[in-house]
């Protein structure tokens, strides 16, 4: 991989996807635009926001598995 290639989005630890993805909307929103450019950034600003989704998604279940664990064995602790 040349330096110039961007790590595979999979790689990506959520917040290495998000400061990325905020550098490109800042790029976006400041810099002169060039077509070839821009359709580049946004394709990967779209492969981005669908990884960090996905990260909130699977940090938001195993949050919930979780507390779901806690709740049982509160409710069961024989000590009450």
């Amino acid at each position: 991989m040349s330096l110039s290639e961007p790590v595979p989005v999979a790689e990506l630890s959520y917040g290495e996807a998000d400061a990325e993805l905020e550098a490109i909307v800042e790029r976006l929103e400041h810099d002169q635009p060039d077509v070839d450019r821009v359709t580049a950034d946004v394709a990967r600003a779209a492969e981005l926001v669908k990884h960090c989704r996905a990260r909130i998604t699977s940090a938001r279940l195993s949050v919930e598995e979780v507390v779901s664990e806690l709740t049982t064995e509160l409710s069961t602790d024989p000590t009450d």
